[in-house]
């Protein structure tokens, strides 16, 4: 078996960071979300990985490499334009021949891996497993609708949801996945939808199986996404210090400080880590805050946010459900409201009154 995931897109929920970073690249506990997606595989027990890219391929590609750090050998695949999940299938048969292979969306998150999923697709053998969860928004998504347990329609982001049972963003197909792409005309969006390709399948009578799981999953498409999942991927941490605290500085709860960190005179309540040659001066991390690597924090308060690499952060009284892109700046001017929920792109430079 291969695993094939996709890492194109272009991220239109999470602009402006995403004019110029990959979505799958935001780091979730200071792990990019696409890092999560290729060890879940490797833990699969699959060595062989197709990634899809589009015009992020340069920043994915030096952020994976050739695979051998996650004990993957991997493949690229380039995408000219984002045309649907099925053209994505569509363009790798060269990658997959006649295999069976796990599709896994680069930006989803399924906490307990996908292990249990691709041991139930080599036992029983159908033609597809397709991974469903229950879901407040389920216009947002895939979504599918059953009788008896089987699965009779699959619509791709119905204005009338016909069930609550979004698309996880893990399939499992067999090689007769690739009669389905062929045989299926682009949506009104003009993409090669995968619903459509899945219910070419169950049309012509293949066997598709649907697993309706019970863990923790998210689509880190949007602000609040990114935010809870980072909540729920921080409580599971344990504290460690690897870098610096001085003795005027409070750690509370399970915090990480990862080598060449500096916390001084600070308060760093967890679960929060903060990244590898961050500063932290004069200031309150709270809970369920990630500081990735090369940040400067200095009299300021954050709480339950995602601060990407090389921020600065001066005189900032409070920050709260922020998600900061690369390089951003905030530093303090005379006015000074109670808390800040932003959403700021790369190589930004703010004021805040």
């Amino acid at each position: 078996m291969k695993g094939l995931v996709l890492s194109g897109g272009k991220g239109t929920r999470l602009r402006p960071i995403t004019h110029t970073s990959a979505k799958q690249l935001i780091p979730i506990a200071n792990k990019p979300v696409l890092f999560y997606v290729l060890e879940h595989i490797k833990e699969a027990g699959i060595n062989e990985v197709g990634i899809v890219v589009g015009e992020t391929k340069r920043e994915v590609m030096e952020a994976v490499g050739d695979g051998s750090k996650f004990g993957l050998k991997v493949t690229y695949i380039e995408q000219e334009a984002p045309l649907g999940l099925a053209h994505a299938v569509k363009i790798s048969r060269d990658f997959l021949k006649n295999e069976d292979f796990v599709m896994f969306l680069g930006d989803n998150l399924v906490k307990d891996g996908i292990k249990s999923f691709v041991n139930e697709f080599k036992k029983e053998k159908p033609n597809s497993l397709i991974l469903l969860a229950r879901v407040p928004e389920p216009q947002r998504f895939g979504v599918a609708e059953l009788s008896d347990g089987k699965i009779v329609r699959l619509v791709e982001k119905p204005q009338v949801p016909p069930s609550d049972l979004a698309l996880v963003g893990v399939y499992l197909f067999d090689k007769n996945i690739f009669e389905a792409v062929e045989n299926i005309k682009p949506s009104f969006r003009g993409e090669l939808e995968i619903t459509d390709a899945i219910q070419y399948l169950i049309d012509k009578g293949y066997h598709v199986k649907p697993h309706i799981i019970e863990g923790w999953w998210k689509d880190t498409g949007k602000l609040d996404d990114i935010l809870e999942a980072n909540r729920i991927m921080l409580s599971e941490i344990k504290g460690k210090v690897k870098g610096k605290v001085d003795g005027e500085s409070k750690i509370v709860g399970e915090v990480v400080i990862e080598k060449g960190a500096e916390v001084i005179r600070s308060i760093i309540r967890g679960p929060a880590i903060i990244g590898e040659d961050s500063r932290i001066v004069d200031s309150y991390i709270g809970p369920f805050t990630s500081i990735y690597y090369q940040t400067e924090i200095i009299k300021s308060e954050v709480e339950h946010s995602v601060i990407l690499e090389k921020v600065k952060l001066k005189g900032v009284v409070r920050l709260e459900d922020s998600l900061i892109g690369k390089a951003v700046t905030i530093s303090k001017s005379p006015r000074r409201p109670k808390a800040f929920r932003l959403l700021v792109g790369d190589q930004s430079n703010i004021e805040i009154p």
